[in-house]
């Protein structure tokens, strides 16, 4: 599958994240970034390539894993559309990436990208790029692909968290979590109920379901709280750590966001954090690191290992 439009998004936003430098103008990036984010998702996923092609530099250059060279931004436009027409439906997914700056106008950007077709399992592929500042705008100057040899997912991709099976509890001074992770019949999901116990008050107790989302090529969860909020998660995997992009509707009716960050330390520990929080809008403090150990072998959980 030719994914040149893929590229796009990924090298473009992944190097503007090396600009700003003072908090004020990092806050101003960061939502300039959104914005240009969810304009150029909505192009590619309503298969506009004239929109999208628009990130290019005039003479941006794309190099496909085969050697196959598109130069200038009209040929990289006529490429996306060929793209389009050919694989309706086709969606793009970010694993992750990394940025360096070079110079106040060049950046490099390295990372692996993910292809979602309809009728076609998922594709991973890995890019580096070069971004140039031209009249305050980040532009694609120079990308070449490169495809991952195996890169299919599991044919089961949930069982990629089997290791969460099990009893669990994170206990401090502050407040104790127990979580019960089973799989449901023919483990076509996980279900994870969990409690959250904080001295003086009521306990909160609540379900999250883990499942694999055929359609989009990606694993999804759902949780439901005893206050009577709800949020759904997609999860991503890196080595032994999955990013879980959580959104959620608090009892009261505000909505809040967060980056939940699992990380697999061994069979008996994983480690637990929240960063990038919001409510409605608004920051709220990040939750350090805390790490989770199995309920068969957390008595005692060592003083100063909780968080």
């Amino acid at each position: 599958m030719n994914r040149l439009a893929v590229m796009t998004i990924f090298m473009f936003f992944g190097c503007q994240f090396a600009v700003a430098a003072e908090p004020e103008q990092q806050a101003r990036d960061l939502n300039a970034i959104r914005a240009s984010l969810d304009s150029y998702v909505a192009a590619y996923n309503r298969g506009d390539a004239k929109a999208a092609a628009h990130h290019w530099s005039d003479t941006g250059e794309w190099i496909s894993p085969a050697g196959d060279r598109v130069q200038g931004r009209e040929a990289v436009e006529k490429a996306m559309g060929d793209f389009f027409s050919n694989n309706k439906g086709v969606k793009i997914e970010a694993l992750d990436h990394s940025v360096r700056l070079v110079t106040s106008d060049v950046a490099v950007a390295e990372g692996t990208a993910r292809v979602i077709g309809p009728d076609q399992p998922p594709s991973d592929s890995t890019y580096i790029a070069i971004c140039v500042q031209r009249e305050g705008k980040w532009q694609l100057d120079s990308v070449r692909e490169t495809s991952l040899p195996g890169s299919t997912p599991a044919r089961v991709p949930l069982e990629e968290l089997a290791w969460m099976v099990g009893q669990w509890v994170d206990q401090s001074a502050e407040s104790t979590v127990e979580t019960s992770v089973t799989w449901t019949k023919n483990k076509s999901f996980l279900s994870c109920s969990f409690k959250v116990s904080v001295p003086e008050m009521a306990d909160l107790e609540g379900t999250q379901v883990i499942g694999w989302d055929p359609t989009a090529g990606k694993i999804r969860s759902w949780m439901f709280d005893s206050d009577g909020g709800f949020g759904e998660g997609v999860w991503t995997r890196k080595d032994n750590r999955w990013t879980v992009k959580f959104t959620q509707v608090l009892s009261d009716g505000r909505k809040a966001s967060a980056t939940n960050i699992y990380t697999c330390v061994d069979a008996d520990h994983y480690t637990w954090q929240s960063i990038g929080r919001q409510i409605d809008g608004q920051f709220a403090p990040n939750i350090d690191e805390v790490s989770v150990v199995r309920k068969e072998a957390s008595q005692p959980v060592p003083a100063g290992n909780e968080k």
